[in-house]
């Protein structure tokens, strides 16, 4: 993934830089929130940021991104299966690397939320595919957010496709 702030980083280097961006910050802060989202804009091709936005409480935070093209989705139903197909990969990926440190830590175990962001809302053609999408999330074990709480979709991979 990318970084704004460190640049091109492997899955250990990012694994790093949030374990040591929670640690810095862990004494002060109310909590952290690890988001995967996910949002593409249809160009002749489908252009599709993935978002993994590290939020430290009321105190800002860090994001990374990662941008691939794939052959135009027409299709509002498969575009937003294949979004939420990777960022379920993503999450899977990126909890693997940094479970064994979250989980020998129970301060820091506590203090961590993770959860995905989905775009879509009531408002609109995506809203029939919540319950569907939503469920799909949770059986795979993960809190997820739909707008207008889903800013890591809907706002940072959103900004990052156009």
């Amino acid at each position: 993934m990318i970084s704004p702030t460190y640049g091109k980083c492997t899955d250990q280097e990012l694994a790093n830089i949030v374990i040591g961006y929670i640690k810095k910050n862990m004494k002060t802060s109310e909590g952290f929130n690890i988001i995967i989202g996910t949002d593409s804009q249809n160009f002749s091709d489908t252009k599709v940021v993935v978002v993994l936005v590290v939020q430290n409480v009321g105190k800002g935070g860090i994001f990374f991104y990662d941008i691939t093209r794939v052959r135009r989705i027409d299709s509002i139903r498969q575009k937003l299966f294949f979004e939420t197909n990777l960022s379920l990969q993503y999450a899977n990926r990126f909890l693997h690397k940094i479970e064994n440190e979250i989980m020998s830590n129970q301060l820091m175990c506590d203090k961590i939320n993770f959860c995905i962001h989905i775009d879509a809302g009531r408002k609109g053609k995506t809203n029939a595919l919540i319950p569907e999408i939503t469920a799909w999330i949770n059986a795979c074990g993960y809190q997820c957010e739909i707008k207008p709480n889903s800013f890591a979709a809907s706002s940072v991979a959103d900004k990052l496709s156009k």
